[in-house]
């Protein structure tokens, strides 16, 4: 009985064979689509219009003095509301954000329940957290001044939130014009009737709302 000799191809052979192979397979895919542009930061690009807040993606982040020893993080989710926005004219514009308090998030479950209850911010007999703006002062740059009335706890007082423009576009996902804004400002709880604890925990409360608006229309 005879053997025959099977002779494999050298190194040199299957590099170009792979080359060969890999010249065929992009021949044949379908062209990449260009990766979506960035939304835009430029004020002079934001369209004017009439927005919705966009739920999944906007945020209410609240901090506190925790005993003096660390700065306490929590958040609200799912809040809903309107921006009447006007890019040339903006201190025409209005802002309104409803939030509620069932939402709320902390890192200590026990934490979140009781800030739901009546000895903090009684979710049950004032469901939202209510900010309506009376006054936007543009500061230039992307950035206005929005004073407003802030109902939280059952009382109304006035607050002034600081506005950043983060940036403009057509969102990439769902095709709707997209504006997006940080909003920040400081309140004192106490005002509001929530005295728990002050002051081993601070009375001074810093509100963050990154909110998302999707132009309805």
């Amino acid at each position: 009985m005879t053997t025959t000799a099977i002779r494999l191809p050298g190194p040199a052979v299957l590099v170009r064979g792979l080359v060969v192979l890999g010249a065929l397979a992009m021949a044949r895919a379908p062209a990449l689509a260009e990766a979506p542009a960035p939304a835009s930061s430029d004020p002079g690009r934001v369209e004017s219009g009439s927005y919705a807040i966009e739920p999944n993606h906007t945020q209410v982040l609240f901090s506190v003095s925790h005993m003096g020893f660390s700065t306490f993080h929590g958040q609200f989710i799912q809040a809903s509301g309107s921006l009447s926005l006007d890019a040339k004219a903006p201190a025409s514009s209005s802002f309104e954000i409803h939030v509620p308090v069932k939402s709320v998030l902390t890192s200590s479950a026990k934490l979140t329940d009781e800030l739901k209850g009546d000895a903090w911010l009684d979710a049950k007999a004032d469901p939202d957290i209510v900010f309506k703006s009376t006054r936007v002062t543009p500061l230039g740059h992307g950035a206005a001044s929005v004073a407003g009335d802030l109902t939280l706890h059952g009382e109304t007082h006035p607050v002034t939130l600081h506005a950043k423009l983060v940036g403009a576009g057509v969102n990439p996902l769902d095709k709707k014009y997209t504006v997006g804004f940080d909003l920040t400002g400081t309140l004192r709880r106490s005002e509001f009737g929530v005295k728990t604890y002050v002051p081993l925990i601070g009375d001074a409360v810093t509100l963050t709302v990154s909110g998302v608006f999707e132009r309805q229309g």
